[in-house]
């Protein structure tokens, strides 16, 4: 049977593929034995795969097709065991495989032989810039066989492997602690004796994998270890170094500029790049590929290993230099999500909030049976089976989870002093209006400088950017809201095709707001004037990147009636992922955002948001794609069809269509006469007419300006700044008062973005040192201006953008460097 991946990659397009064949066989369960090596900049070991034939794959009764009678055995057999503790093995009963002494050549297959075997079945894995030395079958019939898995078999000669692996990954999830031991034991076991390794195959996009003679999935090995190396230039790590690393860059005489660096420390973070994680583990990416995991990596017993699991893992002696950090996960979750940081973190102070640590031991997860009263119905669970913490009565009333928060030494107070007392209130607010938190616990880490967003959230694990720490707390608090709100948009809750990033990114731009009004106890009236500020400001965001990007990219369903469609074996294309616009752009969260406030309007944001958590009850641990939630939205408010609100108008009014939609275009006039937006704009008109009149106050040298300037929020800063930003010219003295009035330097990122395209605007050389800073520091905040330096025609503005990105080069997010890089020339 052929397999090979039916869709190419058009090298005239940016599209993304993913090869992994999903209808094909499914990847259940992934076992990472890995080491960082710092000096050599790759992370190394073994990946081992458990495998099952995909639905449909084969028939019931066939080879290999696993009964309901042969799932339950599995379950009782396991229940003898004493699930509470882990297995131990006996002594010598696990034999070590002998790892690869190089990474190059081993059962590599060239392009001319692997084309004529065309009968093959083909296991397809979405894989990038990985050296895999070797493929190997692993043989699990000597551990589960021992464990007695199923007494039928124990005495048979040649039992199943297959068999055997479908009734693990078959256990119930009451015996998740069971099976993972099982997993574990079986991932460190022989290859099948006298097994040649499996044949494998590499292009750009994927790792092919065939065994001679085998021809259905049914018959494919159901357990595959595969021993590779990361490339210290792949796209899904990065390599860099950490915050600790001081600079100093000297601007005061071009001619004779100096730089000086004194490397304090390195560390490695998984991107969350277009391409996800197949740079750093081959696996099936597609998001329908959802799968648990357990992982041992050992790093320098200096560096601290954070990962997307459930448990907080404490280090244990390896090898001489080295500690094992051990994660797991039970709930099955893409391949994407799968989130890693090494490096020399040091933890916050702990700030113990008024809550009882959740344990994950068996107690948690046996529950046999609940007595559900009416307010718990919504969460009867609808998905896979996995101990689901929507069903146990302690998470349902545990308002804050565990969490820690981690920095690298030079930012560890301001981490303490700004993310930590935030975290636990917004916690609470997102708990109150979306109930159940999806995920036991919580790492937060302040990332280096060079990632490319403000935030990233993966499961038990958040990626912060140095540049909320800076500021009042407005911004640090907002994004914090937004990340924990992908908790249950984006994670618990996932896209079921990755083009619609707006199930995701709008969402949580939403239920920013939601959140962070709450936490700060604002009134009815003073929470809806602040939403109708921050939608004033998104929607000039929106209508600037309408303006200036590719029709293509402002389209929030790309794929149109074809969305979620798949070729025959599963693979598929991500529309535009990989062009280098993208990334940066916000289209998804903007547009998204407005057709939900937009939908809120119709019905009522306090029922709206109910409406939210319903959906949340329902859909929890699924893959939905847009008329998933706006069909049930429409069902449970249906006064909006008589409003002629139905599915097919909102995809082509909002979701279909690149055009700023009717709705968006007649609100922003209203957001325009709140008060708060009155207020900045007479600032702006003293502004301008101070700038007017030369710069000049009272006639009285030490009088100071005549003009009283108000003290405005940081909000009504952005916004104050990027008004004057549209006029032709303010004078040097201006801007000068400007810098000192709002202690510009000092304000958040937000801030300072707009503050220092007003002084590359008016050349404004004694600002040249915040732009500097600004670019080092914030770099994801500060990709076009560096455009906005180079399109400018003086050359001490050039050379300030030029030495900056030389400076930063290594440290600056592919996609962001190869935008910047565009600019320049």
């Amino acid at each position: 049977m052929e397999s090979n991946p039916d869709v190419d990659l058009d090298p005239n397009k940016d599209d993304l593929p993913l090869r992994a064949n999903t209808n094909h066989v499914h990847v259940r369960h992934y076992v990472l034995d890995l080491t960082v090596d710092f000096q050599r900049k790759v992370i190394g070991g073994s990946i081992v795969l458990f495998l099952e034939p995909a639905i449909g794959s084969c028939k019931q009764g066939e080879p290999g097709s696993v009964s309901n009678t042969e799932a339950q055995n599995i379950s009782q057999v396991s229940s003898k065991h004493d699930i509470s503790s882990p297995i131990t093995p006996e002594p010598n009963e696990l034999i070590p495989p002998e790892e690869p002494s190089r990474l190059s050549g081993g059962n590599d297959v060239s392009d001319v032989f692997w084309a004529d075997e065309s009968e093959e079945f083909t296991l397809v894995l979405d894989c990038c810039d990985l050296m895999v030395s070797k493929v190997e079958e692993v043989d699990v019939t000597t551990v589960l066989k021992k464990l007695d898995v199923d007494h039928r078999y124990a005495n048979a000669d040649h039992p199943s492997s297959s068999s055997l692996v479908q009734r693990l990954v078959s256990m119930p999830s009451v015996c998740w602690r069971s099976q993972h031991e099982l997993y574990l034991q079986c991932s460190r076991s022989p290859t099948v004796l006298n097994a040649q390794p499996l044949r494998f195959h590499m292009d750009q996009w994927s790792l092919q994998v065939r065994k001679e003679g085998v021809c259905s999935p049914h018959d494919f090995p159901s357990a595959v270890r595969i021993w590779y190396e990361t490339k210290p230039t792949g796209g899904s790590v990065r390599w860099t170094k950490d915050q600790d690393s001081s600079t100093k860059f000297s601007l005061l005489d071009d001619s004779k500029a100096s730089l000086a660096q004194t490397v304090v420390g390195c560390c490695v973070y998984t991107m969350g790049s277009p391409i996800n994680n197949r740079a750093l583990i081959p696996c099936q990416e597609p998001p329908v590929a959802m799968s648990t995991w357990q992982a041992c990596v050992r790093a320098p017993c200096d560096y601290t290993v954070l990962m997307s699991g459930e448990n907080q893992a404490f280090p244990k002696p390896a090898e001489t230099g080295f500690l094992q950090w051990d994660y797991y996960v039970t709930m099955p979750m893409p391949a994407s999500t799968f989130t890693i940081a090494v490096g020399q973190w040091l933890e916050a102070g702990v700030n113990v909030p008024n809550f009882e640590v959740e344990k994950t031991d068996e107690s948690c997860v046996k529950v046999p049976s609940l007595s559900l009263d009416s307010t718990d119905q919504q969460y009867v669970c609808s998905h896979m089976d996995y101990p689901c913490r929507f069903m146990l009565s302690a998470a349902r009333t545990q308002t804050v989870i565990p969490h820690r928060v981690f920095a690298p030494p030079c930012h560890l107070q301001k981490a303490k002093d700004m993310v930590l007392p935030l975290l636990p209130l917004c916690m609470t607010e997102a708990h109150s209006l979306l109930g159940v938190h999806p995920f036991s616990r919580l790492d937060v880490l302040i990332v280096p400088s060079g990632f490319s967003s403000l935030g990233m959230a993966s499961p038990h694990i958040m990626f912060l950017s140095q540049s909320l720490l800076k500021g009042e707390r407005n911004l640090c608090g907002a994004r914090l809201c937004h990340e924990i709100a992908h908790s249950w948009f984006g994670l618990a809750i996932g896209a079921r095709d990755w083009t619609e990033e707006w199930i995701s990114e709008g969402f949580a731009t939403y239920l920013e707001d939601a959140f962070w009004n709450h936490v700060q106890k604002l009134g009815c009236r003073e929470a809806e004037e602040q939403r109708q500020f921050k939608a004033l400001l998104r929607w000039r965001r929106l209508s600037d990147e309408l303006q200036n990007s590719e029709v293509e990219l402002q389209v929030l369903r790309p794929n149109k009636e074809k969305t979620g469609e798949v070729s025959e074996s599963g693979a598929s294309l991500v529309k535009h992922a990989l062009n280098p616009e993208k990334p940066f752009m916000q289209v998804h969260y903007l547009k998204g955002y407005f057709l939900l406030k937009f939908l809120a309007d119709q019905v009522g944001e306090e029922k709206f948001l109910h409406f939210f958590k319903v959906f949340v009850g329902k859909f929890h641990g699924q893959l939905i794609l847009s008329q998933d939630f706006l069909q049930m939205l429409l069902d449970t408010f249906p006064t909006m069809r008589s409003r002629g609100i139905r599915l097919e108008t909102i995809f082509s009014d909002w979701l279909d269509t690149p055009e700023m939609p009717e709705w968006l275009r007649d609100s922003c006039s209203e957001w325009l006469r709140i008060p708060a937006v009155q207020e900045v704009r007479e600032e702006v008109a003293k502004w301008i007419h101070f700038s007017g009149s030369g710069g000049k106050g009272s006639k009285r040298k030490r009088s100071g300006p005549k003009v009283n300037f108000k003290e405005l929020s940081p909000e009504q800063l952005v916004l104050l700044l990027e008004f004057l930003l549209e006029e032709p010219k303010l004078s040097l003295s201006t801007l000068r008062l400007l810098q000192s009035t709002y202690n510009l330097q000092a304000q958040d990122a937000e801030v300072k973005h707009r503050w220092c395209e007003l002084a590359v605007k008016h050349k404004h050389t004694a600002a040249y040192r915040d732009v500097e800073l600004f670019l080092i520091h914030d770099q994801a905040m500060g990709v076009y201006l560096y455009g906005e330096l180079m399109v400018q025609e003086d050359a001490r503005q050039q050379a300030l953008a030029r030495r900056c990105l030389s400076f930063i080069k290594d440290d600056m997010d592919q996609s962001a460097r190869s935008v910047v890089e565009e600019m320049i020339l």
